[in-house]
């Protein structure tokens, strides 16, 4: 711990180091369960959203110049039309709800309690408007018997239940990608998941 540091970057500033998040991002997202084939064309196009975004939030772990670790969040409005569309076909009020996306951190630097500082972090941003009153992300859904499954893999539900947050199965969305080592996206179920700010 003691050779990491910390940047937070919030709304155009998040530009500056999209090449290493968007290298990172595709690094840890080959992994099960996501299985993402990405390139850092597509990663800029995505991460664009964030940038357009004056509330947008980036905390980055460094270990020397290498970015390692990432987390960003957004408000619900300013996210794209997938990431909405289902808390606008239930009726919610978008404009209170922050939402979290990727958590991400190499396998070398798992353990030492980054994750709940993501949380931490996101959860903190979202709670200093003083007008967001949820927050909400989502995961990829696979078959328990995908062939990609690694034998010891362990999902994040029990995690993501300690920090508060509940799976909400009647909120769910479709995003595309190719699945490693496949030339054509396909569609992936997400399930949201959702606690009090």
């Amino acid at each position: 711990m003691q050779s990491l540091s910390f940047q937070t970057k919030q709304g155009r500033e998040i530009e500056s180091v999209f090449d290493g998040l968007a290298a990172l991002r595709i690094a840890v997202f080959r992994d099960y369960p996501y299985l993402y084939e990405g390139t850092i064309d597509y990663e800029k196009a995505y991460l664009k959203t964030y940038s357009r975004s004056e509330r947008s939030f980036l905390f980055a772990i460094y270990d020397g110049p290498a970015m390692v670790g990432a987390t960003t969040c957004i408000p619900l409005s300013d996210e794209t039309a997938d990431v909405r569309q289902p808390f606008e076909a239930a009726g919610f009020d978008g404009s209170t709800i922050f939402y979290f996306g990727e958590s991400i951190l190499l396998p070398e630097y798992r353990g030492l309690g980054l994750g709940h500082r993501f949380f931490d972090e996101r959860e903190a941003h979202a709670r200093s408007f003083g007008r967001y009153q949820t927050a909400c992300f989502c995961a990829v859904e696979r078959p328990e018997d995908h062939p990609a499954k690694p034998a010891d893999y362990r999902p994040n539900d029990a995690f993501w239940l300690k920090r508060g947050y509940s799976k909400v199965l009647s909120l769910r969305t479709y995003m595309e990608w190719p699945d490693r080592g496949a030339e054509v996206s396909t569609r992936k179920p997400m399930v949201y998941w959702m606690r009090d700010l």
